[in-house]
């Protein structure tokens, strides 16, 4: 076994069951001999259906994969393409078994599917709601020998189903190479700058169009480089301030004086707020010292931490007091307090009022005290 082969025995193959579908990966090491592009076999939650091999990769270690049971043989690929001409026919039945029900007046039946064998029927609707459609698939059972299964789908997926052309002229991105669809906001619109007109940002689904979101991150990363609408900025023509951002140009419209407007590049854009906040900086006392080394510049000596600190008023005192307090005794020496600050004498201690209460209680007690010495 050569060493080709030993490296495709550790991947998996991606099979697609649609044109334009996800892709489902599979494992293929019962039958390493398949290719790109071969026709299998495989079970699914849907049963046995029939898919076509796009590639290889590499296998999710987290993940478990089902095997392919077989390669598709010819007569599956004729049993495919007669049940695939069927499907006309299977969808005009379940139209007019529909119609006969009063609930499914507001639903839309959009495709019906058969399986590679015939031996399932999936009929696709849409509908605002959430339906039971467990009546129309009773009387569906009885007018096909197949297994029938309803499934509703979202307007996106009617889209794809249906095919034609975009508001661009070409066919629409969902039925053409979109396999997933991305969410949308209209935050992607206003970023990119285009009207809020549901005519122009919507499809023909009904939302939002998928092509917001191709160069959402295209524009939002230009926005980040420009300077912001109403700064101050530099140009060629003089000082300015900015009216809109162009990020497909890399480029701002300044208006300069009154009435003057310029288209100007960002290249020859000049930041004048972020060169006068570094001006300010540079004219500013350094506080950014500790014990280090100083990373400001400026030479030993004129740094803050070189600064000693001053001392403060209350703690200062003339040579002639301190003089005079040494040739006193210690016992008239004034007495200072914390602050430095010469005291008085000490001031009598004040006894603290007690409450009302107490008073009363005392008094009371007084009383009976005096009753029990006069008895």
């Amino acid at each position: 076994m050569t060493s080709a082969q030993l490296e495709r025995n550790d991947l998996v193959a991606g099979v697609r069951f649609q044109k334009i579908g996800k892709l489902y990966h599979f494992d293929y090491s019962g039958y390493p001999d398949l290719k790109s592009g071969d026709y299998v076999i495989v079970d699914t939650r849907r049963g046995r259906q029939m898919g076509q091999v796009m590639g290889f990769t590499s296998p999710d270690d987290n993940r478990d994969l089902r095997r392919i049971l077989r390669p598709a043989t010819p007569r599956d690929l004729v049993l495919r393409q007669h049940w695939q001409a069927q499907q006309d026919e299977a969808l005009d039945i379940c139209r007019e078994a529909a119609a006969n029900l009063r609930r499914l007046a507001e639903v839309k039946f959009v495709a019906s599917q058969y399986n590679y064998d015939g031996s399932v029927v999936t009929f696709l609707f849409s509908a605002e709601q959430k339906i039971d459609m467990s009546a129309l698939q009773k009387r569906l059972q009885r007018k096909f020998e197949a297994r029938v299964e309803m499934r509703q789908i979202g307007p996106r997926d009617v889209a794809k189903l249906l095919g034609g052309f975009g508001a661009c002229g070409i066919e629409r991105c969902c039925s053409t190479f979109l396999t997933d669809f991305s969410p949308i906001s209209i935050k992607m619109a206003k970023a990119q700058g285009i009207s809020l007109n549901p005519s122009e940002i919507t499809g023909m689904c009904g939302r939002l169009r998928c092509c917001l979101v191709y160069e959402y991150e295209q524009y939002v990363e230009a926005r980040q480089k420009l300077p912001r609408r109403n700064k101050r900025v530099g140009t060629p023509y003089g000082e300015g301030r900015v009216l809109d951002q162009y990020p497909l140009k890399d480029a701002v419209l300044v208006e300069i004086g009154e009435g003057s407007r310029k288209t100007v590049e960002r290249e020859d854009i000049i930041p004048l707020e972020e060169f006068r906040k570094l001006a300010e900086k540079a004219q500013a006392p350094c506080d950014k010292h500790g014990d280090g080394s100083c990373d400001c510049g400026k030479p030993v000596g004129q740094r803050q931490a070189d600064l000693l600190p001053k001392q403060p008023k209350a703690a200062r005192q003339p040579p002639e007091e301190k003089a005079a307090d040494a040739s006193r005794p210690e016992e008239e020496r004034p007495r200072r307090s914390r602050k430095g600050m010469a005291e008085g004498p000490p001031r009598p201690k004040r006894r603290r009022r007690r409450r009302r209460g107490g008073r009363r209680a005392n008094r009371a007690g007084d009383a009976s005290a005096d009753d029990t010495r006069n008895r």
